[in-house]
């Protein structure tokens, strides 16, 4: 997903100008400084915009000093500036204020919100393609609930207390809460479950339930015509008791003689005239009746038309997506343009490389419009959920239309009953009803054959269905993606400060952690010692993940990282601090030194390698004498005599 971090802004309560931090695209950003001056705020000011459920942000100058914190961001749709309200007392405010555009001016003062945080987490969803089924069907949200790109924060921010422990190696996976939800999306990041997949689930649910009802349906009717069997030589005798029958009249043998002698008594009772007014009550219900069942007709002509309406978008959006793939392939010209000087014996490159300013101005503009195609969003994910709500509402006008035709029939049929026939006793009219309904029943299981059939179709349906999601499937493809990442780790960590360089680490979803493979022994994250260890493994895993999220450029997980004090490790903080001492700078050592370059340096060449669409921050207390010269490094600030927020926005009291 294509998501640039372009400032940090903070606004104060005083009328001084806001405090901007930029940010450049597709290159890690160094903010460097000394302790206390805001460095470790940055990422959650950043978490916190982009819809965090609390408010991180560190109690006291910060918070007392500034009313709203933003971010401008750059995604496929232009840039983005999100602003949230400090929450005073509270955890967290809803309040936020939203800006769109092309190029974004960052307003001097914030009066009111114009939105909510429920409302941008709506849009950051959009934007990232995400789902919007549950991962079960059926369920009431928790662990299980939809994907969201809060979830995706996991794998986007490594804080100080995270970038080198042992215990926990993504963002919040310190938590229940988070650490439940992030084992259930895994399978969702890695491509293992899909969208299609999550459909097929609620399908599968849906089609699951529709057949339960049926067999039981259909239990039923078996269960009433063996009981009505045995009573029907009964009914019989009973029939020849209340006279319907001659005395002299014998009982046949073969059921189907049984059946046509059943269905004789009421020919044979006396009848009785049906009344005027119950006739008009029959009347006037029919007429009911068939207006329901317009209402119920046209309403399931609408769903239907409304499926294929999302059937013919969803196809329509494959088909630009497809038409945006190939504008993008055309449109690789600037590296051709850039590669001209190549061939300086030819006059005509002689004549366009003469001035390179204006063609390398337009190499990179063009440069800018390929990143931009580089992503398509897809409307499939996001149609999903009302493709089910469509499904299951014109499943339910149905059946409503099927019942209401079914009492027409009855109606009809009870009708011209009613007109011909009434009994004189009350005790022969209750026998009748009772065999009349038991041939009702009969008749029914006598044409289960279309209920059977439908039975046999769902099976089919569902079998088809379970084949979509088979778990053996997806967990191979859950192997596949961790043995992607294993080979990439494997080409980091030989890079940086590791103790066994050569050990692969492989990723354990379960445990949300990686284990080291030495030889015959896997040994976790936490069985293993030493701070250089711990940095390397979740540098190298967090960058592995970017990289196979990059592969797909509709990935939901924005392509950025933010990393605090990953020096840590090797300079301690009463070292770092006088860092403008040359005396303390002599006290580190030129291993260390060596160490933290090497991860600079890996950072460095990653985003080069993603060509612009993977930003890094790195917030730390090591200056450019660590890591200066680094291709893809660069220093975006320096804290040291100023801070993140200004000395001027502080209260005396508290500065």
């Amino acid at each position: 997903m294509y998501f640039q971090i372009l400032r940090l802004i903070l606004w104060p309560r005083t009328p001084d100008e806001p405090r901007i931090v930029k940010f450049e695209k597709g290159i890690v950003n160094v903010i460097s400084g000394s302790s206390k001056t805001g460095k470790s705020a940055v990422i959650p000011i950043i978490d916190y915009c982009l819809g965090a459920d609390k408010c991180a942000i560190p109690v006291g100058v910060i918070r007392e000093s500034c009313s709203w914190f933003g971010i401008l961001i750059e995604t496929l749709e232009g840039q983005k500036l999100l602003a949230r309200r400090e929450p005073g007392e509270l955890q967290r405010t809803g309040d936020m204020f939203v800006l769109d555009g092309v190029e974004l001016q960052i307003p001097n003062q914030i009066e009111e919100r114009n939105t909510t945080v429920d409302a941008v987490k709506g849009t950051l969803n959009r934007l990232g393609g995400l789902t919007g089924l549950d991962f079960e069907p059926g369920g009431e949200g928790g662990f299980n609930a939809r994907p969201s790109f809060r979830d995706m924060m996991a794998f986007t921010f490594q804080p100080q207390n995270i970038i080198a422990n042992p215990n926990v190696l993504f963002f919040k996976a310190d938590t229940t809460e988070h650490r439940e939800k992030l084992k259930t999306i895994f399978p969702y990041v890695l491509g293992a479950v899909t969208p299609a997949i999550l459909e097929a689930r609620w399908e599968l649910d849906r089609l699951q339930r529709n057949l339960r009802r049926k067999e039981t349906e259909l239990r039923g009717l078996e269960a009433a015509n063996a009981a009505w069997r045995t009573e029907a030589r009964g009914w019989l005798r009973q029939a020849i008791e209340l006279g319907l029958l001659p005395p002299d009249q014998s009982l046949p043998e073969e059921w189907a003689s049984i059946i046509d002698l059943l269905r004789s008594l009421p020919s044979g009772a006396p009848r009785a005239t049906p009344s005027l007014e119950g006739l008009d009550v029959a009347l006037g219900r029919l007429e009911t009746l068939r207006t329901q069942e317009e209402e119920a007709a046209r309403e399931l002509f609408i769903h239907r038309q409304r499926l294929n309406e999302l059937r013919r978008l969803l196809e329509s959006s494959d088909a630009y997506g497809g038409a945006i793939r190939v504008q993008r392939d055309r449109l690789e010209i600037s590296r051709w343009l850039r590669g001209l000087e190549a061939d300086a014996d030819d006059p005509i490159v002689k004549l366009a490389t003469a001035d390179r300013e204006p063609l390398l101005a337009l190499c990179d503009a063009l440069e800018g419009l390929e990143v931009q195609l580089q992503s398509y969003p897809s409307l499939s994910d996001t149609l999903s959920k009302e493709m089910v709500r469509q499904r299951a509402a014109a499943e339910v006008t149905l059946d409503k239309l099927n019942a209401v035709r079914r009492e027409i029939s009855e109606l009809e049929r009870v009708s011209e009953e009613a007109a011909s026939v009434m009994f004189q006793f009350d005790r022969v009219e209750r026998f009748l009803g009772r065999v009349e309904q038991a041939l009702k029943s009969y008749d029914s299981f006598d044409q289960s054959s279309g209920l059977r059939a439908d039975i046999s179709d769902l099976r089919a349906q569902i079998a088809a269905l379970q084949k979509t999601i088979a778990e053996g499937d997806i967990r191979r493809i859950i192997d596949n993606a961790i043995d992607q990442l294993q080979h990439t780790t494997s080409r980091l960590i030989p890079r940086m400060d590791a103790e066994w360089a050569d050990a692969p680490i492989r990723l354990v979803i379960p445990e949300l952690t990686v284990k080291v493979i030495r030889g015959s022994r896997d040994d976790y994250l936490w069985e293993i010692g030493s701070g250089a260890n711990w940095l390397a493994y979740h540098v190298a895993l967090v960058i592995a993940l970017q990289e196979f999220f990059l592969r797909d450029v509709n990935h939901a997980v924005p392509g950025f990282l933010v990393f605090d004090q990953p020096s840590q490790v090797y300079f301690p903080r009463r070292r770092s601090e006088g860092a403008d001492d040359e005396d303390q700078k002599s006290e580190w050592r030129d291993e260390d030194i060596a160490a933290v370059r090497k991860v600079f340096k890996v950072l460095g060449e990653e985003v080069r390698s993603a060509g612009g669409r993977l930003q890094v921050i790195v917030l730390d207390h090591a200056d450019e004498g660590v890591w200066g010269g680094l291709d893809g490094v660069k220093l975006t600030e320096e804290w040291r005599g100023e801070k993140l927020v200004p000395e001027g926005w502080v209260p005396r009291s508290k500065s």
